[in-house]
């Protein structure tokens, strides 16, 4: 199949970006997930709004306690090093490991914490983060956390008029340590299970996360949490559980 017609707008800025939203248009960027959904005509929209022009979805800067990455920074950009990373390598894996390099290479930060796939790793791995989701809206702007901003399967905290405009990650210490393992059937695929772990001693801060639940991602302000929770499936809590350990091995 082939989407349905659809008009294509290029905003300049975020203003005229919110404004073709409010009158009903649908956000692009990556499209990685968008062009198949378009395809398969799971959605229809009247208009697409392509934002990879507008140059503050692209910035990048930073201060001594965080970095802030434009909604619209790629996987590919954090894979190699061109834009700072503040987890002083962490976010390098994590994007080298996402799909193939072609989606890579189109794919955005901000297009993926918005499609909020479960199984999908910038949703887990920022929530680990303690990351902050910047958003853009006509009646201004605001923050959430990541454990706040992603509600659900394919569910955000983000109206139709607004738009994610930036992440902002907190940095750590150097002494902070890392780790963070997916179960996928064959590389390249989504994973079944992920999990993920920080300890920064300095900081006196232990976080871990398990995602690709078939909901938001699940955070946990230690290192040994309690997984019985995870489900009901044997299976799949066994997964979960599994991935989460060798996550937190990994700190080692």
């Amino acid at each position: 199949m082939k989407a349905c017609a659809f008009d294509y707008a290029r905003p300049k800025d975020v203003s005229e970006a919110l404004k073709l939203l409010g009158e009903g248009g649908k956000a692009a960027a990556g499209t990685q997930s968008l062009g198949p959904m378009l395809n398969l005509r799971v959605i229809q929209p009247p208009l697409l709004v392509d934002l990879r022009f507008i140059p503050e979805l692209k910035d990048v800067s930073g201060k001594s306690e965080y970095t802030m990455l434009g909604a619209c920074v790629t996987h590919a950009q954090i894979e190699d090093g061109r834009v700072p990373d503040p987890t002083g390598g962490f976010m390098r894996e994590v994007a080298s490991n996402i799909a193939y390099r072609a989606v890579r290479n189109r794919g955005t930060i901000g297009g993926s914490l918005v499609h909020a796939d479960p199984a999908a790793d910038w949703p887990s791995a920022l929530t680990l983060l303690g990351a902050t989701a910047l958003i853009a809206g006509p009646g201004g702007r605001r923050e959430v956390g990541l454990e706040r901003f992603i509600t659900g399967l394919f569910e955000v905290d983000l109206k139709e008029n607004e738009l994610l405009v930036a992440v902002r990650i907190p940095k750590r210490s150097k002494a902070a340590r890392f780790g963070y393992w997916k179960f996928c059937r064959k590389a390249g695929e989504f994973p079944q299970a992920i999990g993920g772990a920080l300890t920064d001693p300095e900081r006196k801060e232990s976080r871990t996360v398990v995602g690709a639940l078939g909901g938001a991602p699940r955070l946990f302000l230690d290192l040994n949490p309690d997984v019985s929770s995870l489900g009901k499936d044997a299976y799949d809590k066994q997964l979960h559980a599994v991935a989460l350990k060798r996550a937190v091995e990994k700190l080692k």
